[in-house]
């Protein structure tokens, strides 16, 4: 890689892998004039086409998934170095289908699991644009899907005898 100061090569100094192993930060400094900076090391998911509801066929763009999570989290307590987890995570699930093309509803349904796990809040939100609510009703189901599972979470199972 290149030094954005001078252009001429650098050497990693550190690497560090997520917790997820999706991404890789490396610590670089310039043989020529020292200077140190950061870059930051993710997969890319090439030759993936995204199948929409209406039929239209196009390329995946991290960019879209992107964007429907920001305005998902927006003002909640989620940090950027979280989001970018996040969606190395979600490209991960997609990746792990195998399928040269994926339909948009399984990619929502993947970005709902893992927001899910991540902050209630944001699920609700994206799930009321993903789904589309147009009443109360919507958001009460989705409501319930957030109680009911966590309860299930938090009480053990009896078994009758």
């Amino acid at each position: 890689m290149m030094c954005p100061k001078c252009h001429r090569d650098t050497k990693v100094t550190d690497s560090r892998t997520s917790s997820e192993g999706m991404i890789i930060r490396r610590r670089r400094e310039c043989v020529r004039c020292g200077f140190r900076f950061s870059t930051i090391e993710e997969v890319a998911i090439l030759d993936l086409t995204v199948l929409k509801r209406n039929g239209r066929r196009e390329p995946y763009s991290r960019d879209k998934v992107l964007a429907g999570l920001q305005k998902a989290i927006e003002k909640r307590p989620i940090t950027s170095d979280e989001l970018r987890r996040l969606v190395a995570v979600i490209e991960r699930d997609i990746q792990l289908t195998r399928k040269p093309e994926v339909r948009s509803t399984e990619i929502g349904e993947i970005i709902l699991r893992h927001l899910k796990k991540l902050d209630e809040v944001a699920y609700v939100r994206f799930a009321s644009v993903y789904q589309s609510f147009s009443d109360l009703r919507g958001f009460q189901e989705a409501l319930h899907t957030l109680t009911g599972a966590r309860r299930s979470r938090r009480s053990p199972k009896h078994t009758k005898r």
